[in-house]
């Protein structure tokens, strides 16, 4: 490919995108066939001229080290120019990279230390902005955030390596000289310098030690952990599944779903795209998981085929059985709380540790990895790439888009993150196979315990596809445990995760059978179930089952009996502990209908259950709020009871809480008889995330205001309301809901704004002065309350106390959208008689005014 002359060629580069050793980027001249390799070669010379002022000296490179890169024409005039078609942004984050890496290398060798980190820094910092470029996955607006960046970041580093000013238009483009005016340039470079100062002026002031950095980015609400399988060595022999998930020592159980990695016998995964792509992120990561004292990575391997490696294939032997083989376990706790390196490209060796006997339950291997020193590992484990990314999901997706893509499994964490947003709708039941002791009955030896797991509807049909091996696997009808051999007492402690539809959850059940497993293959097929248990998903009260440890009738009978629904769906489930103990190795037939089924005490079967659900409650009391039109006639007592529900219990259900009460005000809109208590229950709400523990979700309350909030007509009802209980204070009556109600007000007042707006905009602007006239009235009763020499300042006295004196930076901003409606309200009022009270009120109740500079006061004095 000859080149224009005087143009810049476009680049050769080797693969990985070093340049051709003593070459740098080579000029390619023409295609040839090579004689001693038979494949092709290309022939290349330097861009600069020789030494001695003659040609540039040639040279031939094999073409499958060279990276040609596309290329167009830029004509401008009769001049021509060759120009890289890669993206310009991409271009000059290359060519600063380049520059600043010889600067960089001197600053090393002067021995100017901080200055060498500080540009070591910024580099990796461009070239990862530089990966995100090169996706192509960023939308346009957040293209356009990061181009920002990006010149900030180069600005800033040439200013502080004396390197020449770049000018940019608004887009962050280079400005051409030759096609802007001078004063353009001028104007420019003004603008580009007072930027880079004032960067400058904040970098150089007095940063936070390394500990207040870190426990800045603990205090965030969600983190997130990725993870990257580079390669796994074992010499398994058979098939195998990999179970991949976060670790809590102290509380010994799984933080995190599994991410599940189904190896081939030939030492691959078996969806053979996933090689060199095996990705998972681990979200919802709160500040409390990071605070953990311990934290590890455990990579658990289980086994499908035969019941002994070493039995030969001489008989037929049964296949398809899961057996535990080894454990490889890795302390992440300086990855996750910032203290060691997190990258992407630093690759940790995990070697796996071989279950010795079958007695080696999940706790106990994990406990002997730990511990273990030295091990003879030969070479087999994991190799694994970790970095902690802060954020969560969507956040993750916008900063790091190289790293999290469409094909990054993700696996959510075990329990609800410290924040959830409008939304986030989840639906899942996560089971643990606790542990089982089982009795070995007329067999000489102990059996060996399969247990399988499906989920029924009440005809006992079987729910297809709504079982998760866990993250990065497809869903099954029925999950089967692993075996252990010849063990009375079994500890499995394998999760799965259960997402039944919600529509459906209240008809179906988990139904475990068991059955003894042989590892010849005709003495496996003769066996049959010899025991069953179930539960409901659903409680006769509506709620859903009960987070925690389950310890579970077991049935026995004949196979048939035991596999239909209506012989054993009336039967309890699970054992009450009130009930005296069965003697050991006794057994009671169930009475009524279902002959053939009795109930063992010889053997014994505990489940844990959590569920996770934006949509199932576990309470009651809150249930009946979100279930309100199906009993209309317990409303009253539902809105009355919500100030009983936990606030916990309240925060996990936000939308749909606040959903609920606002439709109750929509529907209702020609009554005011639930106004008041929708109206506290809102107050309620308000005051539940003005709590330190659940400070987080005043961005979740913002979030719903300004996108899911709907309600027309609330506005109304809400002015109204509060404009009820000022007059009642003013008449002396107890001002308790009052103060509660101050607290809040910010928010009220909020949903007073927002409501009114979309009512305005649904309706183009009706009902304006009706509006107005509540406002008025409103201040007119505060306006009396705050005249009284007594009940004023004893009502300002009691919101101090109970800690409603919350002022910020943002009064006028706040204050702002309310102003041009309470212009005109103040007809008939003397400006001075009303500024009484919003000043008291906004500021020293709520908003703590400062230097008088409240945007509604002054607007009130002023007019």
């Amino acid at each position: 490919m000859h080149q224009a002359p005087g143009a810049s060629p476009p680049r050769g580069t080797l693969h990985g995108g070093a340049p051709v050793p003593g070459w740098g980027p080579p000029n390619l001249g023409t295609w040839g066939e090579g004689c001693a390799r038979g494949g092709p070669w290309t022939l290349s010379h330097r861009s600069p001229v020789g030494a001695d002022g003659s040609g540039s000296p040639q040279g031939i490179f094999p073409a499958s080290l060279i990276h040609l890169k596309g290329a167009v024409v830029e004509r401008r005039g009769a001049e021509e120019s060759l120009v890289p078609a890669e993206m310009p942004m991409v271009q000059e984050i290359t060519t600063t990279l380049r520059e600043w890496a010889t600067i960089w290398k001197q600053l090393y060798v002067t021995g100017q230390t901080e200055r060498y980190r500080q540009v070591k820094h910024m580099m990796h910092e461009l070239m990862e902005r530089r990966s995100q470029l090169l996706s192509g996955t960023l939308p346009k607006d957040e293209l356009l955030q990061l181009k920002k960046e990006v010149t900030s970041k180069i600005d800033y580093g040439n200013k502080i390596l004396a390197l020449d000013l770049v000018v940019r238009d608004e887009n962050e483009n280079i400005l051409d000289p030759d096609r802007t005016s001078v004063i353009s340039l001028f104007q420019a470079h003004k603008k580009a310098a007072q930027t880079i100062t004032q960067r400058i002026q904040e970098e150089t002031r007095p940063q936070q030690s390394e500990l207040g950095c870190s426990a800045r980015l603990l205090a965030l609400p969600s983190h997130s952990l990725y993870l990257c399988v580079r390669n796994f060595v074992c010499n398994i022999g058979e098939e195998a599944q990999l179970f991949m998930a976060l670790y809590d020592p102290a509380e010994q159980r799984m933080i995190s779903e599994n991410y599940v990695i189904r190896w081939a016998s030939t030492g691959v995964p078996q969806d053979i795209e996933l090689l060199n792509n095996l990705k998972v992120i681990f979200t919802d990561l709160g500040s409390k998981d990071l605070k953990r004292e311990k934290l590890f990575l455990v990579c658990q391997i289980i086994r499908v085929g035969r019941m002994d490696l070493r039995e030969t294939y001489s008989r037929k032997l049964s296949t398809g059985l899961r057996r535990p083989f080894g454990i490889s376990v890795m302390d992440i706790t300086d990855i996750t709380k910032g203290k060691s390196e997190s990258d992407e490209d630093k690759q940790h060796f995990i070697p796996v540790h071989l279950a010795a006997a079958d007695n080696d339950f999940l706790h106990g291997m994990i406990r002997k990895a730990v511990e273990g020193k030295d091990i003879n590992h030969k070479g087999q484990g994991f190799w694994v790439s970790l970095k902690m990314l802060w954020g969560d999901l969507s956040q993750v997706r916008k900063d790091h888009p190289h790293l999290v893509d469409r094909s990054t499994v993700v696996a959510r964490k075990l329990g609800y993150p410290e924040v959830i947003m409008p939304g986030d709708v989840r639906n899942d039941i996560y089971l643990t196979l606790v542990q089982g002791e089982f009795d070995k009955g007329n067999k000489k030896t102990q059996k060996n315990v399969e247990v399988t797991v499906c989920v029924c509807d009440e005809a006992g049909s079987v729910v297809p596809n709504v079982i998760y091996h866990g993250a990065g696997d497809k869903p099954v009808s029925e999950y089967r445990s692993v075996v252990y051999y010849q063990q009375r007492h079994q500890r499995w402690m394998e999760t799965v995760k259960i997402a039944v539809p919600i529509e459906d959850v209240h008809k179906t059940h988990l139904r475990f059978t068991f059955r003894h497993r042989s590892s010849s293959d005709s003495k496996d097929k003769s066996e049959r179930i010899f025991s069953m248990a179930f539960v409901k998903l659903m409680r006769p009260d509506g709620t859903t089952l009960r987070d925690g440890e389950h310890d579970l009738l077991l049935y026995k009978g004949d196979s048939r009996k035991l596999e239909d629904a209506s012989s054993y769906l009336n039967l309890p489930s699970t054992r009450n502990v009130s009930e005296p103990k069965i003697l050991p190795g006794s057994s009671f037939r169930v009475s009524g209908g279902t002959s053939g089924i009795s109930v063992s005490a010889r053997d014994s079967f505990q489940i844990s259950t959590l569920v996770c659900s934006t949509k199932l409650t576990q309470n009651v009391n809150l249930l009946g709020l979100l279930k309100w039109r199906s009993k209309p006639s317990l409303l009253s007592g539902n809105l009355q009871k919500l100030m009983n529900v936990d606030g916990g219990e309240v925060i996990k259900f936000l939308q749909d809480t606040l959903d609920a009460l606002f439709s109750i005000m929509m529907e209702n809109a020609d009554t005011d008889v639930y106004d008041t208590l929708v109206f506290d229950a809102l107050v309620f709400i308000v005051g539940l995330i003005a709590d330190r523990k659940f400070q987080h979700f005043n961005a979740v309350l913002e979030a719903y205001i300004r996108q899911h909030f709907s309600a027309t007509l609330a506005y109304k009802k809400l002015v109204s309301v509060l404009t009820l209980y000022v007059e009642r204070v003013s008449q002396g009556e107890p001002c308790e809901p009052l103060v509660r109600t101050l607290k809040a007000l910010e928010y009220v007042f909020k949903f007073v704004v927002r409501s009114r707006r979309l009512f305005a905009q649904l309706y183009e602007g009706k009902e304006t002065a009706e509006f107005e006239q509540s406002l008025q009235r409103f201040f007119l009763a505060l306006n009396q309350l705050m005249r009284s020499p007594q009940e004023g300042p004893t009502l300002l006295s009691q919101v101090r106390r109970a800690g409603g004196c919350r002022g910020g930076p943002g009064v006028s901003s706040r204050c702002q959208e309310t102003v041009s409606w309470i212009r005109p309200c103040r007809a008939g009022v003397s400006p001075k008689s009303l500024m009484c009270p919003v000043v008291l009120l906004f500021s020293e109740s709520f908003w703590e005014l400062r230097q008088g500079s409240c945007l509604l006061c002054r607007v009130l004095w002023a007019q």
